[in-house]
């Protein structure tokens, strides 16, 4: 059962911070090479939950996050600035692991690049690869959604915030990708006051994966603007959905 509340930080029922040793709690920097067509790096924070050490043979979920285009450069302290490693600057026991990576200046999120981040993941760490969640917001969410569609076997659940897609990629589909990206939940977020990244960008790839046989909830929230993240991330319901939903091949 999850056991944390964030709607209202700090919360009665969070670890708080100061209760474990730093060394346990804190988001370690780490570092990703990949050598492929062409050459691409990444730093990443990566967050293992409270009790990762001591319970060696449980495996756990995980939550991939993407930032936004604000957030990229060298200085990983800017990835902090929003979602779940905002979160984790002030709870410890989130019950996920967390990879926030984040992306070099000037460039955008590789599809290609953060699968082989993920596998680079699961082999190093004690991932439950039926539990692995996706997450972005801004820039994020277009790399989410287009992640998703790319590499649809990683994920049992997807959370795009305030981005957007190519709603015609399943048209390319073979007969197996199509049955796993029908297995996907999807909960899209926008708000609708949102100047910087139209609601109708969400909404296109929703209607679209909806036709397409998709399990798709959309949350639009009616006085926000670009910042529809605050409030997803903050609501347990997010990570509660998440937890409810694995893959089943």
């Amino acid at each position: 059962m999850l056991t944390i509340t964030l709607r209202l930080l700090p919360l009665a029922v969070l670890v708080l911070a100061s209760a474990l040793p730093a060394a346990e709690m804190s988001q370690k920097r780490q570092h990703f090479d990949q050598r492929a067509k062409h050459r691409q790096t990444l730093d990443y924070l990566l967050y293992l939950p409270e009790g990762y050490r001591e319970n060696t043979r449980k495996k756990w979920p995980l939550i991939l996050f993407l930032h936004g285009m604000g957030e990229r450069g060298t200085n990983l302290n800017l990835v902090k600035v929003h979602g779940p490693p905002k979160l984790l600057e002030g709870i410890t026991n989130l019950p996920f692991v967390v990879v926030s990576p984040q992306c070099p200046l000037g460039q955008w999120w590789d599809a290609a690049t953060l699968d082989a981040l993920l596998e680079k993941i699961v082999r190093k760490e004690r991932i439950d690869t039926r539990r692995v969640y996706l997450t972005g917001l801004s820039m994020g969410g277009f790399g989410s959604w287009e992640l998703a569609m790319k590499f649809p076997d990683r994920f049992a659940a997807v959370a795009p915030i305030c981005g957007g897609g190519n709603p015609v990629y399943p048209a390319g589909y073979t007969k197996r990708q199509a049955a796993v990206l029908k297995e996907i939940p999807f909960w899209a977020f926008h708000g609708a006051k949102d100047t910087t990244v139209p609601l109708s960008e969400s909404q296109r790839m929703v209607d679209a994966l909806k036709k397409f046989g998709c399990d798709v909830k959309f949350t639009i929230y009616p006085d926000a603007g670009h910042d529809s993240w605050t409030e997803t991330y903050n609501n347990p319901e997010l990570y509660e959905w998440f937890l409810r939903h694995e893959k089943q091949r």
